[in-house]
This record gives C-alpha cells, structure tokens and sequence, in this order.
C-alpha cells in the first residue's frame, strides 16, 4: 500500500519522493544512464567556453554588491537544436564570481523562474541565513502554491533575497548552487551552478600559471530529449524527487565542460592552472591524459576543496567525485607542438569517456614553476576532539529509502550539537557510493577505508567514500552558530532523504 508523501511528512515523516509500507521490501536502486534522444554531437568540434566574471553593480570600502536574475532562457548545447536551461543571470554555468578573502559580497537573487530556490555556497564559511539551508525558499515573483515541505523554521522569502558572503576563508575554488529541498537534483541539472572563487595574498604570491593560464573546468553529464530540452526523470506531477528506478543517480550520456560538449581548447607548450569541478549529479570521473605525458605526473595537484595544500601533490589520474575540486597544473611543454592531448576518463565507457581535447598549438615562454612549499596552513590534532560521532550512510530496503542512521531527513530533529570552536572526529561508513558534504565547515582526513590516501589531501568539505568504506574526518566548528546540514552530494540521494542536521551552539 502507498502513502501519500505530502501526508506522510505532515505526520513527522521523510524526505524521500517514494514512500510505501514497511510490508514493500526494494532492493538497492543502482546509479543508471539517461540516455539521449537527440543525436549526440561528434566530440572536439566545438571551443571551449569560458563563464564570464560577473562585475559589482556597485562598491562600497567593505562590499561588493552583485544582482542576478535567476531565469530561463534559450541557449544552443547542441547542434541545430536550441536548449531551455535555467540559469543564474540566465547562462549556465552561471557567471563566476569573484571575491577577495576578508572582503563581503552581497548577491540579491531575483527569482524570475516558475519555482522556488535556493542558493547554496558550497565550501563557503556562511551565516546560517545565508548558507541555503534547503527549507530557505525564494519563491517566484509571481507567487507560487504552498510549498510541500514542513519547516516553521524556514525562511521564506518572496521574489528575491540578499544572501551575504564574509569571504573570512583562506582562497580556494568554490561554487555556488541550487539547494531546494527535494528538487535539488533537477534544479541543478537544469542549469542553476557556477563558480566562486576566493582570492588572497598567500595565493598571489607565488608564481603559479595566472591570467589566461588559469582556466576553470566545471564538467557534468547531461542527457536530452529529442527536441533539444534537457531530460530528467523526474517523478510525475509536481512530487519532488525522481523516478524509482533512477534513484540511485542520474547520469547522463552527453559530457558537458563549461556547458558545451566533449570541447576543445588551444594550449601553448606551458604550464596551465585548471581549477577542475564535478558538477555532474552523480558521475564520477577518473581523469586521465591521452597520451600520457613522456616524463613525469600527468596532474600536479596544488589544491583541493578548501584552497591550497601545503605541498604539490602528483596524480597519473584524478577520481572526482560530486562537488569535489582538483586544483592542478598540466605542464604541456612535454608535448610537442601540433599534438593533441585529450582529457579522458576512465571510469566512463563509449563516449563517456572522453571529457575534452588540448591542442598544443604554440611556443610560449613560461615564466611559472611550482614551489616546493605552496601554503603554511593551519592544522588540528586528533587530540584536540572533544567530541567523536558515527554517522551510517545507507539504503533502508523497509521503505525508507536514503537515510543517515537508518534516518531519512526531517527539518525538525537535529541529529548533532557541536559546539562552536570546537573540534570532532566523525567517523563515517557508507554501503553505496557516497561523496558526503558537510555545510559550512572544512575537515581534514585521518583514515580513509584505513589508510590516507593522496587523493584526500588537504582541507576538505567532499570525501568520497565508496561501498563498504569508512573514513574518519577531523572537523573544527567555527565562524557561526546556527543550523546546517549535511548530506551527500549525488544529488538524487540528497533529494530522496540522505541529509541530516547539525547545529553549532
């Protein structure tokens, strides 16, 4: 028998878009491919693109003030045939911003689309009002029906919101994104993501490839119907979530960078900088180079989620998971003029995996190099936890869904208390794969499935965990009490109920 979900969450429920009877008993649901029904594009022919900057609408000595109306509009993706998206000031991705570290940003959001968001900073230190807590609705100017969820708490906002940035965070690759509970998944999928990038002096210092050598890669998966529209599956009617059998995640059969297909650039003989982010909802990559270079690392890593590590890190390939960055340098000068080199992932097949093409088409000097030393950062001790807790991310086969704990979301149980200032040690374990984000924190991990590994260096806000893993994860709580969520970041599982509470007191 099923319950309705409207009903169900009224009574205390979940947050999940299928709910039936602990007598209905589901095997896991796998992560599957969307497939396309317009011809898919032949990779490499078109340029890759650039978001642009978005400039201040004005200045003050402390504030940069930006606006963007969050609209549909029409773009070309694919060949001959147009695409609706919705986008932050109608592009996707949506223009990058760019902010100082102590200096405020202010971006008023005018929602000019036909349903409610929210704008969540991921990986930024946020005021609770400001961080996206998904309940936080900016409905339609229009007006729009009474949202679904329950949450007195929420903070509802009519037509358009002022959220404020602090930017007091050391400089790193961050992005912002649409966080409406439950519908988080196809919101993003239709375009509502771009990049924030906080700059600093420590960053500024060194001679890294900068100007038109650093260049941002926002890579995801999309699929789309025949008459161009991006295609989802999302449930019937106005429910939130997906269909049943895509509830494992959504892939998509097209691989976007930047919003176009499988693109091309050309590279000089040099080092480059690319701040590289999976914005896919449930994909992930493994980054390769094709052909490897002749001498040494395909990838020098020199930062990650939460800004730069304290040392490069060297890479023959990169596993990214959702909302994870890989800050790297690709030094083309190991290949010859004239030769192309694709970005290649190996962890997709067919046409999935091949993400991009650098075309080394000209000799420059480089002036750059990689420092041995990149960054003093500050570090904690397992010692210094007060506090450890076990959080269990995995499937209820009773019905459920997602769940924390055996838990789906509930807006009104707060699941952790941790205390501002203070450090934790959370000890996470997963059944599926998982990349798990916390809001408004940064962590450091002690032990992944037993053991560091490189791929997790630095400061983090995403770690991945894979089936039957666990990780243990160093957090310290501060800049703001209030609460927050976290949650994993395959946005299907977030949406059908895999997010939990905590509040900093």
């Amino acid at each position: 028998m099923n319950i309705d979900r409207r009903r169900f969450l009224a009574l205390g429920g979940l947050s999940a878009a299928w709910i039936s009877a602990p007598a209905c008993i589901r095997p896991r649901p796998e992560m599957r491919v969307l497939p396309s029904l317009a011809p898919i594009p032949e990779p490499f022919t078109v340029v890759l693109p650039i978001p642009p900057v978005a400039r201040p609408v004005r200045t003050d000595p402390i504030t940069d003030f930006y606006e963007m109306d969050v609209r549909a509009a029409s773009v070309r993706i694919l060949p001959a045939l147009d695409t609706v998206i919705w986008g932050y000031g109608g592009i996707f991705p949506g223009p990058t911003i760019e902010a100082r570290k102590g200096r405020r940003v202010s971006v008023l959001l005018r929602n000019r689309l036909p349903a409610p968001i929210v704008s969540h900073l991921h990986g930024g230190r946020t005021a609770p009002e400001s961080d996206g807590y998904p309940t936080d609705l900016v409905l339609p100017a229009g007006g729009y029906p009474k949202p679904h969820m329950h949450d007195p708490l929420a903070r509802i906002a009519a037509g358009q919101r002022e959220y404020i940035y602090e930017n007091d965070q050391r400089g790193a690759t961050l992005w912002y994104h649409d966080h409406r509970m439950d519908f988080t998944g196809a919101q993003v999928w239709r375009g509502l993501a771009g990049f924030y990038l906080i700059r600093d002096e420590e960053e500024e210092r060194l001679p890294l490839p900068r100007g038109d050598r650093e260049i941002p890669l926002m890579i995801c998966d999309r699929s789309f119907d025949a008459d161009g529209s991006l295609r989802y599956p999302a449930a019937r009617g106005d429910e939130p979530g997906v269909l049943s059998e895509y509830s494992g995640g959504v892939m998509g059969d097209v691989i976007l960078v930047n919003g176009a297909p499988w693109p091309r650039v050309e590279v000089a003989n040099v080092r480059y900088r690319f701040r590289i982010l999976n914005a896919s909802n449930a994909r992930r990559y493994e980054l390769a180079l094709d052909p490897m270079p002749p001498h040494g690392a395909a990838f020098v890593q020199i930062g990650s989620d939460g800004g730069l590590l304290a040392a490069p890190v060297t890479h023959r390939s990169i596993r990214i998971a959702p909302a994870e960055r890989f800050d790297v340098i690709i030094d083309f000068s190991q290949f010859r003029t004239g030769t192309s080199v694709k970005l290649v992932n190996r962890a997709g097949v067919g046409r999935a995996g091949e993400v991009m093409r650098f075309d080394v088409a000209r000799t420059e000097r480089d002036d750059s190099t990689i420092p041995g030393r990149l960054s003093e950062i500050s570090m904690l001790y397992s010692p210094q936890a007060v506090v450890t807790r076990e959080f269990d991310f995995g499937y209820q086969r009773l019905g459920c869904g997602w769940t924390i704990n055996g838990k789906a979301f509930d807006p009104a149980r707060m699941d952790a208390r941790p205390l501002l200032n203070a450090a934790e040690i959370w000890r996470l374990k997963t059944d599926f794969n998982h990349p798990l984000h916390l809001h408004l924190t940064h962590f450091l991990v002690l032990s992944h499935s037993g053991r560091p590994t490189p791929r997790d260096s630095g400061w983090k806000d995403t770690i991945d965990l894979g089936p039957g893993q666990a990780a243990s994860i160093l957090v310290k709580f501060a800049g703001y009490r209030g609460r927050y969520v976290f949650h994993c970041h395959n946005l299907e599982h977030e949406d059908m109920g895999m997010m939990a509470n905590f509040e900093v007191v």
